[in-house]
C-alpha cells in the first residue's frame, strides 16, 4: 500500500459500483486489500468475494455489512472472507481492520464472535488426507483443533480426549503459533476454511 495524505501507508485504488466490476477492478489493480460491501449491487458481496478468492486467493477481503446473521457470517466464511465489519465502524477501527487483514490476520467484528463460532460449528467440511506432510500440526493438535472448531472449550476437550485441561491449553498454544493465528476464533475459521472441522469424527470412524 502506497501512503497517502489522509492515512499513511494506505490508498484507494479503485472503486466499483457492483460485484462484477469488483471482480473485475480486482483482476486489473491487484490491491493489498480488497474492501467489499456484503449488499453491492450485481452479484453482491458474498460471489463476489468467492470469485476474487477463486482467481487470487492470497488477496485478502474486508467485508462490510450492517447484518450479523449466522448463516451470512457461515456463507461469509465460507466464500474466503478475511475480515467483517459492522457499518458505523469507526475510523480508526476501521483502518486496524484494514492493515490487519492486509499482514495477513483476521478481523472479525467483536459483537458477532459467538455467531462466528457457531457458524463454523455447523458448517460441514470435508475431512483432510491423513497423510498431508504439509501440515504442520501433529494428530493430537489436529483433534484439537476440530473440537475448538466445533465450539468447545479447554474443559469439553480435555473430558472428550481424556486428557489434563493443562495439556489442551499447552497444545492449543501450539496450534495458535504453529498458525500464526492470533485467538481460538481464528483457528476455528481456518479449520473451517482447510476442511479440518470434521477430522477428529473421521477418526472415530476409520
Amino acid at each position: 500500500m502506497r501512503q497517502t495524505a489522509k492515512e499513511p501507508g494506505l490508498e484507494v485504488v479503485a472503486e466499483a459500483i457492483d460485484g462484477e466490476s469488483a471482480v473485475e477492478l480486482t483482476n486489473q489493480y491487484l490491491p493489498d486489500v480488497v474492501v467489499l460491501d456484503v449488499g453491492i449491487p450485481g452479484i453482491g458481496g458474498v460471489e463476489a468475494c468467492r470469485q476474487i478468492k477463486q482467481h487470487h486467493p492470497k488477496v485478502p477481503i474486508l467485508i462490510l455489512t450492517s447484518h450479523s446473521q449466522k448463516l451470512l457470517i457461515e456463507r461469509l466464511i465460507s466464500a474466503g472472507a478475511s475480515g467483517y465489519c459492522l457499518k458505523g465502524i469507526e475510523s480508526d477501527s476501521l483502518i486496524l481492520a484494514l492493515r490487519s487483514v492486509a499482514a495477513g490476520a483476521s478481523w472479525w467484528d467483536a459483537t458477532v464472535t459467538a455467531e462466528i463460532r457457531a457458524a463454523v460449528a455447523y458448517h460441514t467440511a470435508i475431512p483432510i488426507p491423513k497423510a498431508d506432510l504439509s501440515n504442520p500440526l501433529t494428530h493430537r493438535e489436529l483433534e484439537i483443533l476440530a473440537l475448538i472448531a466445533a465450539g468447545k472449550t479447554n474443559q469439553e476437550i480435555a473430558e472428550h480426549l481424556h486428557i489434563a485441561t493443562g495439556t489442551v491449553r499447552v497444545h492449543v498454544h501450539a496450534i495458535l503459533q504453529k498458525l500464526d493465528l492470533r485467538d481460538r476464533t481464528s483457528a476455528a475459521i481456518w479449520a473451517h476454511q482447510q476442511g479440518i472441522m470434521n477430522y477428529e469424527q473421521d477418526l472415530r470412524t476409520q
